[in-house]
């Protein structure tokens, strides 16, 4: 196993690229370098509180060095001081480099005639392999005779990119294997990118996107806010960017690399709709891994691997959506919402009530994440609402806070008020939070029958009305987000009030069951 040094410090342009957080950025190489099998054996960076360029003697700053296998921060002062102090650990480097201890050094905007003036003139006699970012710094270096074996600039770069190439340039050096870790963690390596797609992953991340387009659309309702219609059409075209960006930093996780290919494919892909933005993010996304680990191999500079990476993964993959996918997909996101339209269309009162009765099964299956809230953002792609949305708000939300307001007022048990309360809070303040009322349905096969007759009554409901709406929004905002706020407040209140009525009956029922128990015990006893 190689032995490697770290030195550094937050640097001029690097501060603004990752070196204003020195226990990140370390951790960035840390992550990689185990990936490589390579030890760190030493730390030196001094991290200052404002950029390199801009400080001063008197700036604070503080120095970094490696404690129990962690960079740890052991001192804290203004810059000179620390850079007093950094000295002594600048000659202990230095020393084990001469002692055969070191075999590398990877350096990020140092000082070689300064604090890491012994430990460079020590690789420069050893000479030991350096790599590093920092242009003036990496030339002095370079010019004391050191075998500096990759260098790059700092701009465009990030915490990541920097020690994937760090450690990439070592272990061809060594000739040793290395594996990338994208994602941060052993699961998430490069050799598997497609195992990171999750697209329910990407439809839930991208959830507020959506539920900010419905409340604008709540909002340009109101007298005087018409104006805002300009702004909803505007957000709807801005969808298939998000999730394009979501999409691609799920994919390749490389900060903010990642995330401008996919906003990159994501513009390219707007008509396509949410679907296309998808399939633009995932593809930029995977190209962007691809490339980028092609550029550091064939050793180009940091800047342009990122300029590669992000800028052509974009284009490539957002071109590809803009002539050929894209058509495809619009229409296959606007086959599915004509089917549930004609479902809607044959017979209302039966699509309804059919959506009501299964959403809860749905939920429970884990099949409402993977396959009824993409169905609901789509069809929220063309007008800020959905049909499936107003029934998700009706017969899960609002069935959910009828048993748990229930659970309140005339609960089986006391303690079980305590537990309702903050689910009610939840589910009426914020639109969310069904899994509260599982408690009381699993624990009651009548509570549970009730959810599911409530459950159907109140989409039924929405079907007759033709409501289309949205959760995730407070329930006195949500009927105001939707196409029709009197039928969605009527089917909100009958399925509440279902809901209720049930779970008190089947509290009362149990709490009546029980007491006849007791009952029945005193008088064994008596008898005894």
């Amino acid at each position: 196993m190689k032995n490697i040094a770290i030195l550094g410090s937050s640097g001029g342009n690097l501060y603004n690229l990752g070196g204003k957080d020195p226990e990140k950025l370390l951790s960035e190489i840390f992550i990689q370098c185990d990936s490589a099998g390579i030890n760190i054996s030493a730390v030196q960076f001094i991290g200052a509180e404002v950029s390199m360029d801009t400080a001063k003697k008197h700036s604070k700053a503080a120095l970094y060095i490696l404690q129990e296998t962690k960079p740890t921060r052991i001192f804290e002062g203004i810059l000179t001081e620390v850079n007093d102090k950094a000295a002594s650990i600048d000659t202990k480097i230095a020393e084990d480099i001469r002692n055969g201890k070191i075999d590398g050094l990877i350096t990020m905007s140092i000082d070689p005639e300064g604090s890491n003036k012994e430990a460079i003139l020590a690789a420069a006699e050893k000479g030991i392999p350096i790599v590093g970012t920092g242009g003036t710094s990496m030339a002095i270096t370079a010019s004391k005779g050191a075998n500096v074996i990759s260098t790059s600039g700092t701009t465009g770069t990030t915490s990541r990119t920097r020690a994937v190439s760090f450690v990439s340039s070592l272990s061809k050096f060594w000739g040793s294997k290395y594996q990338p870790i994208i994602g941060g963690t052993a699961e998430t390596k490069s050799g598997n990118p497609f195992k990171r797609i999750n697209i329910r992953g990407i439809m839930m991340s991208s959830l507020p996107a959506f539920i900010a387009l419905a409340l604008i659309l709540a909002l340009s309702k109101i007298p005087g806010l018409s104006g805002l219609g300009e702004i909803f059409d505007l957000l709807l075209q801005a969808l298939p960017v998000v999730i394009a960006a979501i999409a691609a930093k799920q994919v390749s996780d490389l900060d903010e690399v990642s995330i401008v290919a996919g906003i990159i494919a994501g513009v390219l892909s707007i008509n396509g709709g949410i679907i296309g933005g998808m399939i633009g993010g995932i593809g930029a996304g995977l190209l962007v891994q691809f490339l980028f680990l092609k550029c550091v191999q064939w050793r180009f500079p940091m800047t342009t691997v990122n300029i590669v990476a992000g800028g052509f993964s974009g284009i490539l993959s957002g071109l590809l959506v803009f002539y050929l996918i894209g058509p495809l997909a619009l229409m296959l996101g606007d086959y599915i919402k004509l089917v549930i339209e004609q479902a809607v269309t044959f017979s209302p009162l039966l699509a309804g009530a059919v959506a009501g009765l299964l959403i809860w099964p749905a939920i429970l299956g884990g099949i409402y994440h993977a396959a009824i809230l993409p169905i609901v953002l789509l069809e929220m792609e063309k007008s800020g609402n959905s049909f499936l949305g107003a029934v998700d708000m009706v017969s899960l939300v609002i069935v959910a806070a009828g048993i748990n307001l229930a659970n309140i007022i005339a609960p089986r048990d006391k303690g079980e008020a305590a537990i309702a309360t903050p689910g009610f809070m939840i589910n009426l303040g914020f639109g969310t939070f069904v899994e509260s009322a599982y408690p009381f349905m699993f624990s009651n096969k009548l509570v549970f029958g009730g959810a599911l007759l409530s459950a159907g009554i109140g989409g039924a409901l929405v079907g007759v009305f033709n409501v289309k709406g949205t959760a995730y929004l407070p329930s006195f905002v949500a009927p105001f987000a939707s196409d029709n706020v009197v039928g969605f407040m009527i089917s909100m209140l009958v399925a509440f009030t279902c809901s209720f009525l049930i779970t008190i009956f089947a509290n009362k029922v149990v709490k009546r069951r029980k007491q006849e128990i007791v009952d029945k015990s005193g008088i064994v006893e008596v008898e005894r």
